[in-house]
């Protein structure tokens, strides 16, 4: 009797230990994808900035600053038409992104979401014309670390968020919708109420994705499905460089210097 009690124990050990293994290296890789990202925004963005603006003025360019001026390219991605297609792109792109989860594999997925992060960098590259380098980096090393902070509170509580869920989802799209409105009313008292409630939302959304994220996997893992979890990595890791970059975003609203 004392054989058959201590199998079962020693089975359910090395199962819990084995899925504890296998989360910690989950969440690497949810983090991985995520840092890529991030890398990849950041490279495309700048390299955009370097091509839109030029010190030497030419017939017909538009002075952004002292000494500053728009490329031709510069003015069709800012100026043009085109601009509405660079700052909705994303928006478009990242509502496709479940249904594109369905239909591509594993790899294809995980190239989706770089494409998004470049598109994603094209459509943030503006931030480069307006605030200061030092302002920039300044703002993303605090973003930096509020979002480990908050991620890590949202791995470690033992609090259930899931039931912020519906309030997070609700307050998300009418974040969306009145930044969309935003953008002809050009409000600035609207602007800066949509930074704070951004600041606030996408602090909560870093620690309540996180715990899903996290309890995801435990419920997939119970049953080994592999497949899924693969591109459960590449979701994750998505819904956290939406947090970090709207939290940066938000946060450059009151921590930006304007080059000018």
């Amino acid at each position: 009797m004392a054989d058959y009690q201590t199998i079962p124990r020693t089975g359910a050990g090395t199962r819990a230990a084995e899925i504890d293994q296998g989360l910690r290296a989950h969440m690497n890789k949810v983090y991985g994808l995520m840092s890529v990202g991030m890398l990849v925004t950041g490279a495309v963005a700048w390299a955009i900035a370097g091509l839109a603006v030029t010190g030497t003025p030419t017939d017909g360019a538009l002075q952004i600053g002292t000494g500053a001026y728009l490329t031709s390219f510069g003015a069709a991605i800012y100026t043009s038409p085109l601009k509405w297609l660079v700052i909705f792109a994303p928006l478009l792109m990242v509502f496709g992104f479940g249904a594109a989860m369905n239909r591509l594999s594993t790899a294809g997925a995980q190239l989706y979401f770089y494409a998004y992060a470049a598109l994603m960098g094209l459509s943030i590259s503006s931030i480069f014309l307006v605030f200061t380098g030092t302002s920039i980096a300044q703002t993303f090393l605090v973003t930096a670390i509020a979002f480990a902070s908050l991620s890590l509170y949202g791995y470690t509580t033992k609090r259930d968020l899931s039931a912020l869920g519906t309030f997070f989802m609700m307050g998300l799209i009418g974040l969306i919708v009145a930044s969309i409105v935003n953008i002809f009313l050009a409000s600035s008292a609207m602007a800066f109420a949509i930074s704070v409630i951004g600041v606030l939302l996408f602090a909560g959304l870093t620690a309540y994705d996180t715990q899903d994220i996290k309890n995801t996997y435990l419920q997939h893992a119970q049953v080994g499905d592999s497949e899924w979890l693969g591109k459960s990595a590449i979701m994750g890791a998505l819904k956290l460089y939406l947090d970090f970059i709207n939290l940066f975003m938000f946060l450059l609203q009151f921590m930006g210097n304007n080059r000018n």
